[in-house]
């Protein structure tokens, strides 16, 4: 049974990813932006805790890592919150994945949804801080740090996942991928052990695909986390 962190879980793919955990019988904490969304009578009782925070404010992305602190270290973080829209994309999508990975104790295993549309994002990390960056932009730079952390640090493992186009409110109702396919990968990953290669896959339903060139750069990796690092003001290691 793992103790597993799930961002973005009051509805879509965090959702889901929730109550597929929980129905396995692990321990699942799950982060809402809004607490109001948990309307339903078991929404409490089926978790190990409910954390709150809008990861699009960089104050309450630290209180979202202190209220995590409370329940000790977890085996796997799903950093699965994600919007669409400028300027909050490149915080909710990046900085906040980063500033918790950054401030939380290093979990047994890290998983970062990504997306198909990384491939198109842009390695200019001026759009970082001048408002600019796009949806795009995010997923690459978050899939960027899931394989750079590969790299950095032994004993974690970490993955990027692309859930695929699923018919969520994000995606979109024309969206033409299996929903349920959309969480099934970042589960596994977060509690099986038999997964090839054990850390630095960028996945997508279960099989493992190449993702854009520069997030397995060396060189690029170094400068977005110094990127991050200056933005955030929060040291990575």
């Amino acid at each position: 049974m793992a103790l597993v962190l799930v961002t973005g879980a009051s509805s879509g793919l965090g959702r889901d990813t929730a109550n597929a955990l929980a129905e396995d019988g692990h321990d699942v904490v799950i982060h809402v932006r809004n607490p109001a969304r948990l309307t339903d009578a078991d929404d409490t009782a089926r978790w190990r805790g409910v954390v709150t925070g809008d990861l699009a404010e960089l104050d309450e992305i630290r209180g979202v890592a202190r209220q995590a602190a409370e329940f000790g270290r977890f085996d796997a973080v799903i950093h699965n919150a994600g919007v669409l829209h400028r300027p909050e994309a490149i915080t909710v999508n990046t900085v906040a994945p980063y500033v918790l990975t950054a401030l939380m104790a290093k979990p047994a295993r890290l998983i970062y949804l990504s997306s198909s549309m990384h491939r198109t994002g842009s390695t200019d990390l001026r759009r970082l801080t001048d408002g600019t960056a796009s949806y795009d932009d995010s997923k690459l730079w978050v899939t960027t740090l899931a394989l750079a952390l590969a790299e950095r640090w032994e004993g974690t493992s970490s993955h990027a996942v692309d859930p695929g186009w699923v018919p969520t409110r994000l995606g979109g109702a024309g969206a033409l991928d299996d929903l349920t396919a959309g969480h099934q990968t970042q589960m596994w990953l977060a509690t099986h052990h038999d997964a090839p290669p054990s850390t630095g896959g960028y996945w997508y339903h279960q099989q493992v695909q190449t993702p854009h060139p520069a997030s397995q750069d060396e060189q690029f990796q170094n400068h977005l986390i110094q990127a991050l690092e200056s933005h955030t003001g929060i040291p990575l290691d």
